[in-house]
């Protein structure tokens, strides 16, 4: 996975948080962690808020927390709620319009065929939790 993707960033600070539920994490935290900036954090984070994944306390206690247990989150939620797609053709619109009878029919196959497949991605997806990912992050940590 890319470092520097939403689904990365989300999925490890989500393991993270699984693992040790304790405290809150703050934006700059995970930025540094992560080495990106804060805003993008907050943005990411903020997606996941949305969709009831996250809750943030602001003050000086503040920060993220889990809005639900690890078990109950699975990766297929992430996903979602990041509203990002791993597969999709190039948009179209007025900087790109198809205009050709061929690329048309062949559009509505390819996109036809990736909703598919994008389906069938969100299926595996919620056979994890991330609690699973918090499992994995602790059997690693404790064979180091």
């Amino acid at each position: 996975m890319k470092r520097n993707s939403k689904l990365s960033l989300a999925l490890h600070v989500l393991g993270h948080m699984a693992a040790d539920a304790s405290y809150p994490r703050t934006s700059a935290e995970i930025a540094e962690l992560h080495e990106t900036h804060p805003a993008f954090v907050r943005r990411v984070l903020g997606l996941l808020r949305e969709g009831g994944l996250l809750t943030s306390e602001k003050g000086h206690s503040g920060g993220w927390f889990l809005a639900r247990t690890p078990e109950e989150i699975t990766l297929a939620d992430v996903y979602v709620a990041l509203g990002e797609r791993f597969m999709r053709p190039e948009p179209t619109g007025e900087d790109n319009p198809v205009t050709c009878v061929i690329e048309r029919a062949l559009r509505g196959e390819v996109e036809t065929a990736l909703d598919l497949a994008e389906a069938t991605l969100v299926d595996e997806l919620r056979r994890t939790t991330i609690a699973r990912l918090a499992e994995a992050y602790q059997d690693a940590a404790l064979k180091s």
